[in-house]
């Protein structure tokens, strides 16, 4: 029985590939390192040629994952920024992308240079503002790209309101779900046609492998899809598809766990007067709480907050950290925190940043799956590090330099 047959996230996840091995009867899919394959004969090729155009490893993820979003077809990709590369490719010149204001940095630059070299024309668009999102879609992009929720301020945007909208411009919806996974939001039963995932994160889990994918709805898309990551050589690599399939077989425990240790942090930042926001669409009083709760399974385990203090306050809060990590990606078993300014978002301006509502003061959070009161008790220290009186007076500072 193949993990397409199954209804359940979890039963998919484990099951992909499982028993495939007609050689051996080999349980877990072997790992398929050969970088071409004979043909049967002259004009004969095999379901396989070459690896950059077909792998076995490489395709039973694609397909384990199109079957957990419930597409037809999932192309690998080398990375995240590769898969939203792909996905770009099927436009043609000069067409309109209509992006949010406040996705992730890389996908921000990426566009922007794209529309500098005129291969697109662009509009960001702060996409919780319906009125300002109707006037973008007047404009007839072809692709309406989704961030649900967005990096870093988890903003929420309503994935069947605005797939119904953009299908009466006939543009292709691509929706980033690399924050919730198939897990906890499913894009394409709610009307997208396409979704990315950077498997880097939530998918491996592992902080081991870098990779992407996107998956489509239909046929069509999902051919041009495959055909443009062929020619363009950023298929994934076999050993990372191979690591990826083992991390997703626990994605939906792992994912489990991460949303428990979140919803205690939010529980307990909330409540901190060393808090001055805290950016989590599982609490009633975000702005996007309804739609959230109606379009996802679960909030995820992602988390930003802005302290109370400057970036000098930032600065001593991460220097009394001893769990959390300081750094880039998210997803991961560990947990993660970083600065979205200087860290993930700053190929973006300040201005633009400002513009996104990202400001020096600022951090977001990836909950892992540590126990959830180290985890507390490592946020408490960070808060006592960051408001101690400097060691060294302005007095003193002056005088030394």
């Amino acid at each position: 029985m193949s993990a397409s047959e199954f209804q359940s996230t979890d039963t998919i996840a484990v099951r992909a590939g499982i028993e495939t091995d007609t050689q051996y009867g080999a349980i877990t899919p072997p790992l398929y390192l050969s970088s071409n394959y004979s043909f049967a004969g002259f004009d004969d090729k095999r379901e396989f040629d070459y690896s950059r155009s077909g792998n076995p490893t490489r395709q039973i993820l694609g397909q384990a994952l199109a079957d957990l979003e419930c597409g037809f077809g999932g192309v690998i990709t080398s990375t995240g920024m590769s898969a939203i590369f792909t996905a770009l490719q099927l436009l043609k010149g000069g067409e309109r992308v209509l992006a949010p204001h406040d996705c992730y940095g890389g996908t921000f630059r990426l566009f922007k240079s794209y529309a500098e070299k005129g291969l697109i024309t662009l509009d960001f668009v702060d996409q919780t503002d319906e009125a300002a999102l109707i006037e973008a879609l007047d404009k007839n992009p072809k692709i309406v790209w989704l961030e649900t929720p967005s990096n870093p301020l988890l903003r929420v945007v309503d994935i069947e309101k605005i797939s119904l909208l953009a299908k009466q411009k006939d543009a292709l919806v691509v929706v980033d779900n690399t924050f919730l996974s198939p897990v906890f939001q499913k894009p394409l039963l709610l009307g997208a046609d396409i979704v990315v995932h950077s498997t880097t994160k939530y998918i491996n889990g592992h902080s081991d492998v870098v990779g992407g994918a996107v998956i489509a709805k239909d046929e069509k898309v999902y051919e041009d899809l495959k055909w443009w990551a062929n020619c363009t050589g950023v298929t994934g690599a076999p050993f990372d598809s191979f690591l990826t399939l083992r991390g997703l077989r626990t994605l939906d425990v792992r994912i489990q766990r991460h949303a428990k240790n979140a919803k205690k942090i939010v529980d307990y930042l909330v409540k901190s007067p060393a808090v001055e926001k805290v950016y989590y669409p599982g609490l009633e009083d975000h702005p996007q709480h309804a739609i959230a709760k109606k379009q996802q399974s679960g909030f995820g385990s992602m988390i930003s907050f802005k302290l109370n203090g400057d970036v000098e306050t930032v600065k001593r809060f991460l220097k009394g950290l001893r769990v959390f990590s300081l750094a880039e990606s998210l997803g991961g078993v560990e947990s993660l925190i970083c600065h979205p300014s200087t860290m993930t978002h700053a190929a973006v301006s300040l201005e633009e940043q400002a513009i996104a509502g990202i400001t020096q003061n600022l951090l977001r959070v990836s909950v892992g799956i540590e126990n959830s009161d180290d985890l507390l008790e490592d946020i408490q220290r960070g808060f006592e590090h960051a408001h101690q009186p400097s060691s060294i007076s302005s007095e003193q500072i002056s005088v030394v330099a």
